[in-house]
């Protein structure tokens, strides 16, 4: 018996897919939680459709981040960093802080999006990764200058 999964099941297949199931599991398991319906010619124009519509979307998404890269990779960031004496930091740069200098900026940014391994803690030119989609990661330059 052939279904379209209406939610991803784990070891059978994604949204979207059509998958040939035993009679039973589709009867007693997936139709009744909602997880897929009966293939019929009216529910495959339908998930075309679905599927078609969430391309264009996916598209649309991808390029505003490529839009944003531009424009992150197209500037830099300079952070202040106070430094006591033998040029000795006290604190670091993390991307909390990277995230809200872009705010201010007026480029909104989420701080998990900042790729850093370790906050920053010594002056210098960094360049950071930043993951704006799951496609696209831009690359910010960071200059960290004492305070």
């Amino acid at each position: 018996m052939d279904v379209i999964l209406l939610k991803a099941v784990e070891k059978l297949g994604t949204e979207g897919a059509v998958v040939h199931v035993k009679p039973g599991y589709a009867r007693n398991y997936l139709v009744p939680r909602g997880l897929a319906v009966l293939a019929s010619p009216e529910q495959l124009k339908t998930v075309e459709t679905i599927r078609q519509q969430r391309a264009r979307k996916s598209q649309r998404v991808k390029a505003g981040a490529d839009a944003l890269k531009q424009k992150l990779e197209s500037r830099s960031l300079t952070l202040k960093l106070s430094v006591g004496a033998d040029d000795k930091p006290f604190g670091s740069v993390t991307t909390h802080d990277i995230a809200e200098a872009l705010q201010h900026e007026g480029i909104m940014i989420e701080k998990h999006a900042v790729r850093l391994d370790e906050p920053i803690k010594t002056l210098g030119v960094y360049e950071v990764p930043v993951r704006i989609h799951a496609e696209v990661t831009a690359t910010l330059k960071v200059w960290v200058v004492k305070a």
